[in-house]
């Protein structure tokens, strides 16, 4: 965590992963994230993974170093808390981020007319407005119809929910350029994102629509290959797979090296008439080089092949399960200073990660826990809406707020 942006206080009201991984993202950067849950918690808040007594490790990485207040937002007055808590005055307050529907008691306009210069960023699936989800964006977008063996027919979805944190880095960065226009001008603004957007914005961005359009392409699936260039994953004589990357001429020189085939790939060039120095022209080979290189990393271990292959400078990686990646890599581990082990409350002790990003001027601070949900509620009353305990009291007394569940 660092204080880079300490200061800036917005309020989240969220479910799932895009809006929550934005409101993560700017905690890390030092910002007071207020979560208004629902009193019970929400949609996600038991969402797997989660530990043997059903405490949601997944919300507790999400939510990171935020605050927690629980309101009965179907009473007017639990309402009227949330819009005081958006709506508040100052410079580095006034900020709304959310993804559920920009409607009813989260409508814009309803809520400028409380604070005129109001940021809110809205997170929907379609542009419409209409339902999406990560899994149906991806497939929609065609990246399935790319991904698995070349001799699939159908087609196969990643598990990773790639769109839902690039709308959420997407987000951070929509509220930092909002609140820096709102410094400059004193002009607030509603910035709508939508998910089915970030995976569509990435097809053009990456050429995937000029394939298409330009060339008239329509690309298949090409396994654990990188199209276009050379990319592939082999077995060693212990088990287990690595995948191999050459997508410059030094890396190419350098998986040379490693495997002591100089010679061999000069006879594949002189065969097919081609400088394997060239991108294209190792995908053009890719067959002929897969079946030189493959006897070399079948009769080899992990630990050897690691061994040349970093002596030499090539660009490769081990294939790790989560826990091989857990239990054995330092890039995962406390001697990688974005890590550090958390006590999280309601589940224990464990690694977690602060921001990815490093700013020289401001140092690292201590990676916080999520809060217990509604864990803040007594200090976000009294702190930021100025409210005596006698009143905090009555809204207990009411449901129209709770404490900490256990």
């Amino acid at each position: 965590m660092t204080e880079i942006i300490k200061g800036l206080r917005l309020v989240e009201v969220s479910a799932f992963i895009a809006a929550p991984y934005a409101g993560l993202t700017l905690a890390q950067m030092g910002a007071d994230v207020i979560r208004i849950d629902p009193v019970g918690g929400g949609l996600d808040y038991r969402r797997w993974p989660v530990t043997s007594d059903n405490r949601s490790l997944y919300w507790a990485g999400l939510n990171k170093g935020k605050r927690s207040i629980m309101l009965n937002v179907r009473e007017a007055e639990g309402r009227e808390l949330a819009h005081a808590l958006m709506t508040k005055p100052g410079p580095e307050t006034g900020i709304v981020l959310t993804n559920l529907p920009a409607r009813g008691w989260l409508d814009y306009e309803g809520l400028k007319t409380k604070r005129d210069d109001l940021i809110m960023l809205g997170i929907t699936g379609n542009r419409d407005g209409s339902v999406a989800l990560d899994y149906t964006v991806n497939a929609a977008a065609g990246f399935p119809s790319v991904t698995g063996p070349e001799d699939h027919s159908g087609p196969v979805n990643h598990v990773m929910p790639v769109w839902d944190v690039v709308a959420g880095l997407s987000a951070a960065n929509g509220i930092l350029t909002a609140e820096r226009h709102r410094r400059e001008t004193g002009q607030g603004q509603f910035i709508g994102l939508a998910l089915a957007d970030t995976a569509f914005s990435t097809l053009s961005h990456l050429g995937y629509v000029g394939e298409v359009q330009i060339n008239g392409d329509n690309r298949p699936a090409t396994g654990n290959q990188v199209y276009g260039t050379f990319g592939c994953d082999f077995a060693t004589s212990d088990g287990r797979r690595v995948m191999i990357t050459a997508f410059t001429p030094r890396h190419w020189q350098a998986l040379l090296k490693a495997t002591g085939m100089e010679a061999r790939m000069k006879q594949v060039e002189d065969l097919f008439e081609l400088d394997l120095r060239l991108e294209e022209a190792r995908w053009e080979a890719r067959d002929t080089i897969i079946a030189v290189l493959k006897p070399w990393f079948s009769s080899h271990s992990l630990g050897e092949i690691r061994t040349a292959l970093d002596d030499a400078g090539a660009c490769w990686g081990p294939y790790q399960t989560f826990a091989q990646a857990v239990q054995e890599d330092s890039r995962l581990s406390a001697e990688n200073p974005m890590f550090e082990e958390i006590d999280q409350p309601n589940i224990g002790r464990y690694l977690a990660a602060g921001p990815m990003l490093d700013f020289g001027d401001a140092p690292r601070t201590p990676v916080l826990p999520a809060p217990v949900i509604g864990g803040s509620t007594d200090e976000i009353l009294a702190g930021e809406l100025g409210l005596g305990d006698g009143e905090i009291g009555k809204l207990h007394d009411a449901g129209i707020v709770a404490g900490a569940m256990p």
